[in-house]
């Protein structure tokens, strides 16, 4: 499965660096979004990033962009989400996810399937 960590209470304006880990799967392989829950609001993608044969491309939500960096560690098999300068309305559950059913390896993923059980970012003075 995938293991998120890295969350937690944060002032406006501070940084957070999430972790999405899986010791079942070489995560390099395939491209791994992240995805945010706001209380009281559909889950949307924040970020995501294509497999190393597809040049890691990367996409994001105009909300994060110039904020957030979202990037590989192909030795320790993690990916990161970068958080920089948030704002209160980036508080919610964290959670990665692929697509394993069809190996989707290149962004925008529109089906994932196989998820993180979430990180709860909290930012709030």
């Amino acid at each position: 499965r995938l293991v998120e960590s890295g969350g937690g209470l944060v002032q406006p304006g501070g940084s957070l660096r999430l972790s999405c880990a899986a010791s079942e799967y070489t995560l390099d392989r395939y491209a791994i979004g992240w995805l945010r829950q706001a209380p009281g609001k559909e889950r949307e993608g924040v970020s995501c990033i294509s497999s190393s044969t597809n040049n890691e491309k990367t996409t994001y939500a105009n909300s994060v962009k110039g904020r957030f960096t979202i990037s590989r560690d192909k030795a320790k098999n993690i990916v990161y989400l970068q958080m920089d300068n948030l704002k209160p309305e980036d508080t919610g559950i964290y959670y990665c996810a692929t697509d394993l059913t069809y190996g989707s390896k290149i962004c925008p993923v529109f089906a994932f399937d196989y998820w993180g059980q979430g990180t709860p970012v909290t930012v709030s003075s």
